[in-house]
């Protein structure tokens, strides 16, 4: 096999292994729900495999249940379930109807009802109820994205800015109890950050939030600003939360994987947190210092960088990364980077990630494409369609954060 089959057989069989359909049946094997009636709400980029393991499971048991996930993600119907498709990273219009139809789905509930919440990354986007204008919402947004702030800091920011997050949701559910099953998108697995956490007691304070806002000189009106000095709910008693999957254990599906095709995997850190560009020179600078190696080598770092934008390029996170250390690898023999979303998408674009070997800088230098300008422009898209290094694999069906491997193969 080459370099780039042996990558695409570990991103297979990596994303194989952290799909929610085992992890969801796991989380309800044997649980009763009483005599209430049974609600599920699903939020999030896994939220339609999530809501279909948990329909095929408990049938004719759900009442009725909301599910609300990216453009193109839902795979067909699903029994008692009704399914919206909206904007992310950004929200925009579907989100907010997807949302109130949550909303309405768990008004004047029981006591002895019960809400399955099922929830993945990317429901900071998906699942939203503005408490003001959608389009300043979406601005906001758009501003973060662009700062380079991190997850944590924008869900401090957007926890405060609606109806349901920052444990908003589980308090519309009251009185009745919330089972909420969790596939976590952020690094440490912080209940209260994931998908903003909307049903889950928040820690984050006023005065963080305000700080954020400094920090990245971010433009909020006088009403946004106001709700950023209101608290969000510290304490919930109606919610129960099991996590069921997390970038741990991508990494750890990627390090099988490495290891059945005759490498030595090395877990460097399932909480990879910096700038992409950055992460890509660190890889490289690794592959220099084992070149002299005899045995088949892989190196594994998990977790989720951030772009800040130079430029009006097309690219995403992963695809700068792997185009980054295109540059150090370069002549190197035996020597690749790949990077790759578990979701299936990275960035605003229709590829899951990016590839480069020893040769990618060469092929590019002969088209005349300058890698280090490519960067600057943050159009890292461009430049690994060129050198056949774009990875596609379509919508995944989970969300777990990033892999990044490097693979020295003798």
């Amino acid at each position: 096999m080459t370099l780039r089959e042996d990558a695409q057989y570990i991103i297979k069989e990596s994303i194989q292994k952290v799909l929610p359909d085992e992890a969801v049946s796991r989380a309800l094997a044997g649980r009763e729900f009483g005599s209430g009636r049974l609600f599920v709400v699903a939020a999030g980029k896994a939220a339609w495999q999530m809501a279909k393991t948990a329909a095929d499971i408990l049938q004719d048991k759900i009442t009725a249940g909301v599910c609300v996930t990216k453009y193109e993600h839902v795979k067909g119907q699903i029994q008692h379930i009704e399914c919206f498709e909206a904007g992310h990273p950004v929200p925009d219009e579907n989100s907010f109807i997807g949302t109130q139809a949550a909303i309405d789905l768990v008004s004047n509930l029981q006591k002895e009802d019960t809400v399955i919440f099922l929830l993945s990354g990317g429901g900071s986007a998906l699942f939203e109820k503005p408490l003001i204008a959608g389009e300043e919402l979406s601005d906001i947004t758009r501003q973060l994205l662009a700062s380079g702030a991190d997850i944590t800091e924008m869900n401090t920011i957007r926890k405060r800015l609606s109806a349901v997050k920052g444990g908003r949701f589980a308090k519309l559910c009251e009185p009745a109890k919330v089972f909420s099953i969790v596939l976590s998108d952020v690094l440490g697995d912080p209940l209260d950050m994931i998908a903003s956490g909307p049903a889950y007691p928040d820690a984050s304070r006023a005065e963080q939030a305000l700080s954020i806002i400094q920090k990245y000189n971010l433009h909020l009106s006088d009403a946004a600003l106001r709700l950023m000095e209101q608290e969000t709910p510290k304490s919930l008693s109606n919610v129960e939360t099991v996590i069921t999957g997390s970038v741990r254990n991508l990494c750890s599906a990627a390090a099988e994987a490495c290891k059945a095709l005759g490498y030595a995997p090395v877990i460097l850190t399932d909480c990879l947190s910096c700038e992409a560009k950055e992460a890509g020179a660190f890889l490289a600078a690794v592959a220099k210092t084992h070149q002299t190696t005899d045995q088949s080598l892989a190196f594994i770092a998990g977790g989720e960088t951030v772009v800040h934008l130079t430029g009006t390029g097309k690219g995403g996170r992963n695809q700068e990364l792997a185009l980054a250390a295109g540059l150090g690898i370069a002549g190197l023999d035996g020597t690749a980077v790949f990077s790759v979303g578990s979701d299936g998408t990275d960035g605003p674009t229709d590829a899951a990630g990016g590839y480069c070997d020893d040769k990618t800088k060469e092929l590019l230098d002969q088209k005349g494409i300058d890698i280090y300008a490519i960067l600057q422009d943050n159009n890292a898209y461009y430049a690994l369609q060129e050198a056949d290094g774009l990875i596609m694999t379509g919508a995944t069906g989970t969300n777990v954060n990033d892999v990044s491997v490097l693979l020295i193969k003798r």
